[in-house]
């Protein structure tokens, strides 16, 4: 008999439908007066339906709604950074310890690990296990992942928060604890469709052809542990090779409307589509039938194949996927599916095919740009103004084909003394940048790069920060504000979203993204921007008051 995957969860951890979550959905619908169940199977089918509904609220048809569900999703990452990051206090010591040892094998001497140091460490930290989560996070939550049913999600999400290092050697992933440093796995997005489809066939008692004469997947799927299956397939997965990547020659093969991942196969090719990706390191979450089934349901899929060494048409390059005749999506096998370093001119030349292909035109240029600068920081070639420019993204954000930003931007930025280049080419002197949240609350700071995180702080009775910053500023904790000094332009979001009573409060004159004010009790004391190119989030202010601001600054998108 076929179980549900509420089942499956229930046999997995049978407390699960005890934990407060799961409570606090059932009296929720006992105050609406809806119908509540003891059965336990039940009370979990309808948690995972409350967070299907916060995160694609109904209806889903104008920019209201797109933006409550950002809403709702930059809270439940509010949520889990509360819950699931590291905290300062807990950094165990013998970290602090290992980065002197580095320094001292890697040549910069004894280090001292003083106050300002762990600071910097801890913000390093910190950072990055928000960066790894949200990966996660920004995917399960897109479109991209909606072929994955709900309970699947909940199985592999909640299993990668207990995951820390892999372990090459051991190809496996050490368990999480209250004091691991490490960020949260990375997310490859066809290891996990290889593990997600597995499952939910094994679920749903369909044939896995994988687990044919396969003990060990065999045992792998028995005991449903989503670190182990992750491992297995990361391991499966295999990119190809540089050297086979400099030979773009190869051809476009069309995988049309409802033809079928796994049977179809196109004239003058070898195989069907999910065969023709698998084992090739791709990251695509195509690789999995559920999804490819999906996928296909909606339209076309172009695939660019080139030869590999033996002359044979096998190495998938990039994915094009088509809906309703406009392109969808442009997928790599680089970092993140952004392209790799030799294919553009292939691209550019197949999107010119397609009436919407102009679009991606931008996308192609900062790429080339982007592969030339690497190259040029790879050979000790001086980078000019231009150059500088666009890697550090003053003028105009990097766009690429992949779902995050190009992992070689910060690789190159790694090895560069980044406020150099920055007073190069700004009006400002190396000591009026800051970098970190620490020097940024140094007298003298006009200029800061990259996001500024002041998480830490719940209460300011003096706060003056930098005149400009390039990234957002991150108050999220802080309760109360008595006397703040914020940046006159802030080239990302500020988030103060719990942020109750202040008694004068001046936002930047301009913000490029959106102000988070959802715990404001009153504005009379607020003077707010002049351009917000995102929206203003006033959840708790009483209409009236909302109203008045929005006849004050009719420029403003007010929520």
């Amino acid at each position: 008999m076929q179980e549900s995957g509420e089942e499956f969860l229930h046999k997995r951890n049978p407390q699960l439908h005890t934990t407060s979550p799961i409570k606090r959905t059932q009296e929720r619908l006992k105050k609406r007066g809806e119908k509540t169940s003891q059965k336990p199977v039940d009370k979990i089918e309808a948690y995972l339906d409350r967070i299907k509904d916060i995160l694609n609220p109904k209806p889903f048809n104008d920019d209201r709604d797109f933006d409550r569900r950002k809403r709702n999703v930059d809270f439940l990452k509010t949520s889990l950074y509360e819950n699931v990051i590291i905290k300062s206090d807990d950094i165990p010591e013998s970290y602090y310890e290992n980065q002197s040892r580095l320094d001292r094998e890697q040549g910069r001497g004894d280090i001292a690990i003083t106050d300002e140091r762990r600071k910097q460490l801890s913000e390093v930290i910190i950072s990055n296990q928000r960066s790894s989560l949200d990966n996660w996070v920004n995917y399960f939550t897109s479109p991209y992942s909606k072929s994955y049913p709900m309970w699947a999600k909940y199985w592999a999400f909640t299993g990668t928060l207990k995951l820390s290092t892999y372990d090459k050697e051991k190809h496996a992933f050490a368990e999480r604890n209250k004091g691991s440093v490490a960020p949260f796995p990375d997310l490859n997005r066809e290891a996990l469709a290889y593990v997600i489809d597995s499952i939910v066939k094994k679920i749903n008692k369909e044939h896995i052809s994988d687990a044919e004469d396969n003990p060990e997947l065999q045992l792998l799927l028995q005991g449903a542990n989503f670190g182990k299956l992750y491992a297995y397939a990361i391991e499966k997965v295999t990119p190809t090779e540089e050297s086979e990547l400099i030979n773009t020659q190869g051809k476009w093969i069309k995988f049309p409307q409802d033809c079928h991942p796994m049977t179809y196969i196109p004239e003058g090719f070898s195989k069907p589509l999910i065969p023709s990706l698998q084992g090739h390191g791709t990251g695509w979450c195509t690789v999995g039938e559920t999804t490819a089934k999906d996928q296909l349901k909606d339209g076309d899929i172009y695939v660019y194949y080139s030869y590999n060494k033996e002359g044979e048409l096998v190495i998938p390059r990039v994915a094009i996927r088509i809906e309703d005749s406009q392109i969808i999506e442009v997928r790599g096998t680089a970092d993140e599916q952004n392209l790799d370093p030799y294919i553009a001119n292939i691209v550019d030349k197949k999107l010119k095919q397609f009436p919407d292909g102009e679009n991606y035109k931008k996308k192609l240029d900062n790429m080339r740009q982007l592969t030339e600068i690497d190259r040029k920081n790879t050979a000790g070639e001086e980078l000019t103004k231009d150059d500088l420019l666009f890697l550090y993204q003053l003028d105009s954000i990097i766009e690429g084909f992949g779902y995050e930003q190009d992992p070689r931007i910060d690789e190159i930025l790694a090895k560069r003394d980044i406020k150099s280049d920055i007073s190069s080419i700004t009006d400002y002197s190396k000591e009026q940048i800051s970098t970190t949240g620490q020097e940024a609350l140094e007298d003298g700071i006009k200029f800061h790069y990259g996001n500024l995180d002041l998480s830490s702080l719940q209460f300011a009775e003096i706060l003056k920060l930098p005149e400009t910053v390039y990234g957002s500023v991150y108050l999220d904790s802080l309760r109360s504000a008595t006397n703040v000094e914020f940046p006159k332009t802030v080239h990302g979001s500020i988030d103060l979203h719990r942020l109750q009573f202040t008694r004068i409060l001046k936002l930047p004159e301009t913000v490029y993204g959106s102000v988070y004010l959802n715990s404001l009790r009153s504005a009379k004391n607020v003077e707010f921007p002049k351009t917000v190119h995102g929206h203003v989030y006033l959840d708790r202010l009483p209409s009236a008051e909302k109203q008045e601001i929005r006849k004050r600054y009719p420029k403003l998108f007010i929520r």
